[in-house]
């Protein structure tokens, strides 16, 4: 005969033990820019990868066009919040557009989880052009940054970041930096072929099957090292002491709680260490860029300031 003291113990136990949140098999990702753009690429990666690998169930992409990412950013705050099977991708970018867009919302209202990848930015100028090193770019920006004319992505974003920091860098005046954004690659190359732009900066993949033709010459990489397989200095190693990444990384919905957020990472931990995202990241040409958890939204906060500071010396923000 089973013990009643027994029973009534286990059952006691059963209802004092605290509940175990479950992460989600089922994800969604807002990816908040259209399809083919940076951050579609790296949402849907992380679709492929999750489910590949069998770290979730099913992952559906969901794109939301508009502001640099900011009308993204405002559904995912408004409509997600507590619930831990929402996230979102976003990088640098955004940082730079909440500012300028005077966006009613911020990244300090979601949970960063993780720094993803790397994008490392390149300056060419064409093949004819009199600029030969980072030397005499910044000769030719120091004599008159009004003259020498940026081609490159979207006001605000890593491009025109790294254009001002590499103006201030060589002792001009931010704020009278001549830059021209384009909405592709494929634009600001047409500028820079045809004279009307004296450089241009973009993700190094993006001008790469230029660079090997010779048609345009790869002064310096904005990133901490070398590009394997690419012969192109960094702008530290040539004495400009200035290091842009695109990054991009991934954000959960506001109000989760601290076990939610942290099964969430535990995802994106094993996801980054699988063959399958290994493999991805060479197949896409990105740099391992992981950062997780606090280290993370310290990085992000810092990043926020320095993106701030960047920006109201171009006048693009007060």
């Amino acid at each position: 005969m089973i013990d009643r003291r027994l029973l009534l113990a286990c059952a006691a136990a059963i209802i004092a033990a605290p509940a175990v949140a479950q992460t989600p098999s089922e994800l969604k990702i807002i990816a908040p820019a259209g399809p083919g753009g940076g951050w579609d690429t790296a949402a849907r990666s992380i679709q492929q990868v999750l489910t590949g690998a069998g770290l979730a169930k099913s992952v559906q992409v969901q794109n939301v066009t508009g502001a640099g990412g900011t009308v993204g950013l405002a559904q995912f705050i408004n409509g997600s919040k507590g619930d831990p099977s929402q996230l979102m991708v976003n990088g640098i970018t955004m940082v730079g557009a909440i500012l300028t867009n005077k966006a009613p919302v911020s990244l300090d209202q979601v949970t960063p989880l993780a720094r993803l990848t790397g994008d490392p930015l390149v300056i060419v100028v064409p093949e004819n052009s009199p600029h030969k090193t980072i030397k005499d770019v910044a000769a030719a920006i120091k004599a008159d940054p009004s003259r020498f004319i940026w081609a490159g992505g979207s006001a605000g974003g890593a491009d025109h970041i790294l254009a001002a920091l590499v103006t201030k860098a060589a002792d001009s005046d931010p704020g009278k930096l001549n830059y021209v954004a384009f909405s592709g690659g494929g634009e600001a190359l047409a500028a820079m072929l045809g004279g009307r732009v004296t450089a241009g900066v973009s993700g190094y993949g993006e001008f790469e099957s230029q660079i090997k033709a010779g048609k345009l010459r790869a002064i310096a990489l904005s990133s901490g090292k070398r590009l394997e397989g690419a012969d192109v200095p960094t702008l530290k190693e040539l004495g400009i002491d200035v290091e842009v990444v695109n990054w991009r990384a991934v954000m959960a919905a506001p109000g989760i709680s601290a076990q939610q957020r942290q099964e969430l990472t535990a995802i994106f931990d094993k996801m980054v260490k699988s063959k399958e995202w290994v493999e991805l990241l060479k197949v896409r040409g990105w740099d391992d860029y992981y950062l997780a958890g606090e280290p993370f939204t310290a990085f992000l906060k810092e990043e926020q300031v320095r993106v701030a500071d960047v920006l109201r010396s171009i006048g693009l923000v007060k």
